[in-house]
């Protein structure tokens, strides 16, 4: 079972889907709140916690569709799980290539929907386990200077200080400056270090080298 503070929002307009789905999910010891419509939900302040959509696709207003586009506009990282009975084979691709976690028909198996929001529920908390990671590792890149952070960019492609100079025109004693300062803020003693902290930041080697890596 997920950790406590994950959460499943479902959306759909018929009050006794609603109604069904949360006794469904609190009796299998989920937190559950229902919701008439996506512009309801959306007035809601975003779970700080793991969280999936239980979302009917047809619906007056904002359809489930249009709710997943808009969340993504937002930068908003919910697990969705798309309900419908008017689904096809196209629809179900656009919605899991934008990000869905399923695409579930109508009528509900009401053990596979709790599978699915088991799965959706994990998905969701490695997703922000992740973005945590990420954002930590952004915060140490932000203590570097700009050329400290050109610097590692180069060292991270693998080369030498004297390269890194011929690069940058600087001195390969200034490099070396450098190098210290950039291992020191961000906490590592190694280039793998370094190029791991890059990876969790999500920042590439510097690209477009004029100098060739021996």
């Amino acid at each position: 079972m997920i950790a406590a503070e994950g959460i499943v929002f479902v959306i759909d307009d018929d009050a006794s889907v609603r109604k069904s789905l949360k006794k469904l999910l609190t009796s299998a010891g989920y937190q559950a709140e229902v919701f008439k419509s996506a512009d309801e939900f959306l007035a809601r302040s975003p779970h700080a916690g793991p969280s999936c959509l239980l979302i009917d696709v047809q619906m007056p207003g904002l359809n489930g569709m249009d709710l997943q586009k808009a969340l993504i506009q937002r930068r908003r990282e919910e697990q969705l799980i798309f309900i419908t009975g008017h689904g096809d084979i196209q629809m179900c691709a656009r919605a899991m290539k934008a990000g869905a976690a399923d695409f579930l028909p109508k009528p509900l198996s009401s053990e596979e929907l709790l599978k699915c929001v088991e799965r959706a529920l994990s998905r969701s908390t490695e997703q922000r386990q992740h973005a945590k990671e990420r954002d930590d590792a952004r915060a140490l890149l932000d203590l570097l200077t700009p050329r400290q952070f050109e610097v590692m960019q180069l060292l991270a492609t693998g080369m030498l200080n004297k390269q890194v100079g011929s690069e940058l025109g600087l001195t390969e004693k200034t490099v070396k400056v450098h190098r210290g300062c950039v291992m020191k803020k961000l906490g590592v003693t190694s280039v793998a270090g370094l190029v791991r902290l890059m990876v969790k930041a999500e920042v590439p080697a510097k690209p477009n080298l004029t100098t060739k890596v021996q």
